[in-house]
């Protein structure tokens, strides 16, 4: 284990005195170690982030090659936070501060009066601490009432009473986020919240180092790298990005939802919770496939505010809200393998409404009627996927013969096969199918289910509020 440096001494006499490490600023520090990682291959750069490999996360690596401060422009749910988080593992494991200093003051190279006063009075004796990469980055999420003093820092009245000072001493001064993280990455989340005044501060102190504090000038050649992000929306709706800020954020990259279901498949599976301790949970493919069209539905669906955009939240928590309802039922029927079905994604509609901005025509029709829609047309398109040219006469020609099947939802798997096995044609048609787990009984009642409702979807069959499949009345068919 390295024994690391505790005094100025020591550190002169250590690797950190030399270069390339000595003076290296936290731009170069990313560059070089991203760098290194790029060279070595095969290794995840920004671990967790799915959808992206080619086309942002490229931006974002020649941003951090270019030394620039960015912004990531995006709708709501695109992962923009998470991206920022990941930035801290481009920077080292550890670097030197000034012990005490309150904005990690670089030992050879101090910006503070506190930490030039401390190596003029000590020299080399001065005590030097080691700040991990976690603790330097610092986020904060703007809101209108966020103030120079928070971002930039005041001048702190009792500080200069206790020692002596005039108030426009540095040293009365109590230091905001930014000058906190120097040394490391400073983000804002919705950037266009902030008000102009901040902005002009902000863009001020990372131009030109400088700020005016109540009147007094202070200069702080801040060492950081700034990332932020933003929502289209907030441009025109609460706020914008003034233009000098703009102009000094050196790249601008803007993020989206996945762009094939299959991708939202697997940020769907990595963020929602599915695994219950006490049972089994057994999510079939189709049922994830459904889940996830809905978001695709939606953001398609002109009822929609396609300005604020649907959430990759909202095919998380439904798919979390649907093995919920699955696990309830579970409990209730003393079952250990929890399997959802088409009806638990139903009952998760809450999960629907809560995330989705509607335009005005949608407002008139009403969300609950929207999320029912949406489900219906994700098990439509879901199920032309698996039919792949299989035929489904048999099974809508057993409801144009008069057939009429209803189930609740709620009926223990075995019970509910029964229902869906007078249906002709059904089981065959799910055989056929060649579905995983097919020979597990709650697999086979949600792929019964799934064509049931797809079939419904097409207009083939016809599907009632009583959860009931019947045939669609002749003069329904004329309307259609």
């Amino acid at each position: 284990m390295t024994v690391l440096p505790t005094t100025l001494g020591d550190l002169r006499q250590s690797p950190w005195a030399d270069a390339p490490l000595r003076g290296r600023s936290v731009r170069d520090e990313i560059r070089t170690n991203l760098i290194g990682r790029l060279e070595r291959g095969g290794e995840t750069l920004f671990p967790g982030i799915v959808g992206y490999d080619d086309t942002i996360l490229p931006q974002i690596v020649n941003a951090l090659l270019a030394r620039h401060d960015f912004i990531l422009l995006g709708l709501r749910g695109q992962a923009k936070t998470r991206i920022l988080r990941t930035l801290v593992n481009f920077l080292d494991e550890r670097v030197p501060v000034v012990a005490g200093s309150e904005v990690n003051d670089d030992p050879f190279s101090p910006i503070s009066k506190y930490a030039k006063d401390r190596i003029a009075e000590l020299g080399d004796r001065t005590p030097i601490a080691w700040l991990e990469r976690s603790q330097r980055y610092v986020e904060k999420l703007a809101t209108p009432d966020v103030t120079i003093a928070d971002i930039i820092g005041d001048v702190d009245p009792i500080k200069a009473a206790r020692g002596g000072h005039l108030l426009s001493d540095e040293l009365t001064m109590h230091f905001g986020l930014l000058p906190r993280a120097n040394r490391g990455i400073f983000a804002i989340n919705e950037l266009p919240d902030l008000s102009g005044k901040v902005q002009v501060g902000l863009f001020n102190i990372m131009q030109e180092g400088d700020v005016q504090i109540k009147g007094y000038p202070v200069r702080l050649p801040l060492d950081v790298l700034l990332a932020f992000t933003a929502n289209p929306e907030d441009y025109t709706a609460r706020g914008k990005i003034i233009t000098p800020l703009k102009d000094r954020i050196g790249s601008e990259v803007v993020t989206h939802y996945p762009r094939t279901v299959q991708l939202g498949m697997a940020i769907t599976a990595q963020e929602a919770w599915v695994d219950r301790p006490e049972r089994q949970v057994l999510v079939p493919d189709f049922i994830q496939e459904l889940v996830e069209r809905i978001a695709f539905e939606a953001r398609l669906d002109r009822r929609v505010d396609k300005r604020s955009g649907v959430s990759q939240r909202l095919p998380i928590s439904v798919l979390e809200n649907a093995v919920s309802n699955a696990e309830r039922r579970a409990l209730l029927a003393r079952e250990n393998e929890v399997v959802p079905r088409v009806s638990d994604v139903y009952s998760a509609a809450p999960s629907i409404t809560g995330k989705l901005e509607l335009e005005y025509e949608g407002e008139l029709v009403g969300g609950e009627i929207i999320a029912r829609e949406l489900i219906r047309r994700a098990a439509g398109a879901t199920l032309q996927e698996l039919l792949d040219d299989l035929d489904v006469e048999r099974v809508v020609a057993w409801f144009d013969g008069g057939g009429v099947l209803r189930l609740t939802g709620e009926e223990p798997a075995p019970a509910g096969l029964k229902g869906f096995g007078v249906v002709d044609g059904l089981m065959d048609l799910i055989r056929a199918m060649n579905l995983p787990d097919q020979d597990r009984p709650g697999v086979v009642y949600a792929a019964c289910e799934l064509v049931l409702e797809g079939l419904a979807a097409m207009k083939r069959i016809s599907r009632n509020e009583d959860a009931s499949w019947s045939r669609i009345r002749p003069e329904k068919r004329r309307r259609e």
